[in-house]
């Protein structure tokens, strides 16, 4: 074991320790969604959960873009790519989320043309190879992803490349953390915001949850060591009846965010309404193409696609409200795996189904299985 690894380990020990020290025994643990999936399978590899306190319950918020994508929005992808002369670009952790009668991946090998893409740049490779195509980009994601949709936007403008369109689910975080705060289910005492996203946003977006909400906010690095100082602030502040929003990520985020990101996002794109699974619709916390662009707006095709179905038994919409860990939802485990998943939390790398599957699953009670001792 490398000293560095032996000095965070002793960090750790003692930031727990000293959350321990603070909790306390409380009649109802202290509960804190971090928001962002990378958050959630740090805190899962890293074994955060089992080394705190019972007294400080972290529950998984809508952090990961798949996961929180409706599945009208896979309905309306599978309908375009459909139609002939198209061929759909995606990420790969969209390709196998289920829609209401299918999937992506459903789609490609009926004879569709859907091609996996590693940037959004590289769809724009595609309308070059393809110009009498009509190619069309599945743009989701939170902030940090929409700059770079918005410079292949503008690559194509540039260029002149007609037959480039996207189909907009991009989404912002701040108007879902102001839903889910409000909501009296979720009875949370705090929120681990975002790191990757605050350097583009800056945290000055989230002061809301302090200054109207009484919310206890920190933004984190990702080492366990930083999230686990995050919390010692968010166990400090609920205890003492304070709520501020503190960055603790200062080396890459700051109070404004890139103004540069900012303005490129704001030349393209619009605040919308924006439906989110499990959370449902949430006013002006999506985007959606400026009038100006509209050609490149592939949501413009006049195209039926069925009514969305949920499927069945999948509570990941529940996972994604923080008002259910993983293991709650009937399905996870059983019929609900990596290898064989229903639902989008288990589909997504940065998912939180995916993460308490990879990393927190030994010993758990599964509903349906005798054998609950399950293979790592």
């Amino acid at each position: 074991m490398s000293d560095a690894v032996l000095k965070d380990a002793r960090t750790i020990s003692s930031l727990v320790a000293k959350i321990g020290a603070v909790v306390g025994q409380r009649d109802r643990p202290l509960a804190f969604m971090e928001v962002c999936g990378t958050h959630t399978h740090a805190i899962a590899s890293a074994g955060l959960r089992r080394l705190l306190p019972k007294g400080i319950r972290l529950v998984s918020g809508p952090g990961c873009p798949v996961c929180v994508t409706p599945v009208g929005y896979l309905d309306h992808a599978v309908a375009l790519g459909s139609r002939p002369g198209t061929t759909l670009c995606t990420f790969g952790d969209l390709y196998r989320v289920p829609s209401s009668h299918g999937s992506l991946e459903l789609l490609a090998a009926s004879g569709g043309r859907v091609r996996i893409v590693y940037s959004a740049r590289d769809s724009l490779d595609v309308a070059r190879e393809r110009p009498s195509e009509d190619v069309i980009f599945l743009s989701i994601g939170f902030e940090t992803t929409t700059p770079t949709i918005a410079a292949v936007l503008e690559e194509a403008e540039r260029e002149g490349l007609a037959n480039f369109r996207i189909l907009v689910g991009n989404k912002t975080i701040p108007s879902a953390l102001r839903a889910i705060a409000r909501d009296p289910e979720t009875q949370l005492d705090g929120l681990l915001l975002p790191g990757h996203v605050s350097v583009i946003t800056g945290w000055h977006v989230y002061r809301f949850l302090a200054d109207e909400l009484q919310l206890p906010a920190v933004v984190s690095g990702f080492a366990p060591a930083e999230i686990t100082r995050a919390i010692l602030e968010l166990v400090q502040q609920a205890t003492t009846g304070r709520a501020e929003v503190v960055n603790q990520y200062a080396r890459v985020v700051t109070a404004e965010g890139n103004r540069v990101a900012q303005d490129l996002v704001d030349r393209y794109f619009e605040p919308a309404d924006a439906t989110w699974r499990g959370l449902g619709s949430i006013t002006g916390s999506g985007l959606a193409l400026r009038e100006q662009w509209a050609r490149r707006d592939a949501g413009r095709v006049d195209i039926e696609f069925p009514e969305p179905e949920e499927p069945a038994g999948c509570r990941c919409g529940d996972v994604l409200k923080g008002l259910i860990d993983p293991p709650q939802c009937p399905l996870f485990g059983t019929r609900c795996t990596p290898d064989a998943p229903v639902g989008a939390c288990m589909v997504s790398s940065e998912g939180s189904c995916a993460a308490w599957y990879r990393h927190e699953r030994l010993g758990l009670e599964l509903p349906g299985r005798a054998d609950t001792q399950q293979g790592g």
